[in-house]
């Protein structure tokens, strides 16, 4: 009696494979490197999680911690609760955080005086910034500041110094028509996250407007912002399309997707997960490019190359321009037993 051979199960199944991949078109991705998550992201995140470790839930936590959806949620789910002001945390000892970008010196006021514990999750970028303002103010300058008017860290750094002191510009159009009290006592700051480009163009307004106005030391733009721009210039040539993965109230993230298509991409767009992608968009693409802002998980990056490889026959290669190894500490609060900084626990000794 004739019996048909079984066919292997393994071989069979990646002949399958193999005729499904001819039948997709191809598509190289080309992956920004460093992208995604910055020391800044990183130790904000880790404030909140190590907070619902040591004091249990709930935690509360001012604005979004960072400008991300999908990190926002995922700490909901721990614990979390997130408001807008500090009059919807309730009277008592639960924590309360900031968020990364930074608040007016009302607001850790205004915690005190209701004997809230809370806890500064701040990028030290950003801190870096009020100082300057601080210091300046202190010596008697005028401050401009260089930034997008409304999103929060630009509030928070004017909500450093009394109204007046601080004047922001978003562009040299502001340059042009702004006057300041004494052209001699003059200086600058930036926000963290803005195009390095468009920046340097205000900078050089400011400069040749007046020739006597002060800078910071060091550039203000964050290291995590000007690497991850420098990354997506060298993607942004060799592609049809460039995607963003981040939050549209993300600045950095925005930023990217300017720098993209300046950079030589012919088209650049944000996503923040992969169901967002415009797949008409992508008839034609041949070769795309990925980055991730400054608050957008690699996991998040992982679910928009994995809907591309459902779709194309795809390639990937990594292309990196600077490795980093920023790291931020914690609150000196939230430190454990044994870490550096952590604070003395008293000891009583027995009788």
């Amino acid at each position: 009696m004739y019996r048909q051979r079984e066919p292997d199960a393994p071989a069979y199944y990646q002949r399958i494979a193999n005729i499904m991949t001819e039948q997709l078109p191809d598509l190289k991705i080309y992956l920004a490197a460093p992208r995604g998550f910055c020391a800044g992201v990183v130790r904000a995140i880790d404030i909140v999680e190590r907070a619902l470790e040591l004091h249990g839930k709930p935690v509360y936590v001012r604005h979004e911690i960072v400008h991300n959806k999908y990190v926002v949620e995922d700490l909901k789910q721990k614990g979390a609760i997130f408001v807008e002001e500090l009059d919807e945390v309730p009277d008592g000892d639960r924590p309360v955080i900031f968020s990364a970008h930074g608040v007016p010196k009302s607001v850790p006021e205004a915690a005190k005086n209701r004997n809230l514990f809370y806890l500064d999750a701040t990028c030290p970028l950003v801190s870096k910034v009020h100082m300057e303002a601080s210091r300046h103010f202190q010596d008697g300058y005028e401050i401009v500041l260089i930034g997008h008017a409304g999103h929060p860290e630009v509030i928070g750094t004017m909500g450093q110094l009394p109204e007046g002191a601080i004047s922001l510009v978003e562009d040299e159009e502001d340059v042009a028509k702004f006057e300041p009290r004494d052209h001699d006592k003059l200086a600058y700051i930036t926000q963290t996250t803005l195009s390095v480009d468009d920046t340097k163009g205000i900078i050089e307004a400011l400069e040749k407007k007046f020739p006597n106005i002060h800078g910071p030391h060091k550039e203000d733009i964050c290291y995590a912002t000007t690497n991850r721009q420098e990354s997506v210039k060298s993607v942004a040539p060799h592609c049809d399309m460039v995607l963003v993965v981040g939050a549209p109230n993300s600045s950095n993230s925005q930023r990217l997707v300017e720098v993209a298509k300046t950079a030589g991409s012919k088209q650049s767009m944000l996503v923040q997960r992969a169901a967002e992608i415009n797949w008409d968009a992508m008839a034609g693409v041949k070769m795309l490019g990925i980055t991730a802002g400054a608050s957008a998980p690699e996991v998040l990056v992982n679910e928009v190359v994995d809907a591309f490889r459902s779709r194309y026959n795809v390639t990937v290669e990594t292309i990196k321009t600077k490795d980093e190894n920023v790291e931020f500490k914690l609150p000196r609060q939230l430190r454990r037993e044994g870490e550096p900084g952590a604070p003395v626990r008293s000891t009583t000794a027995a009788e």
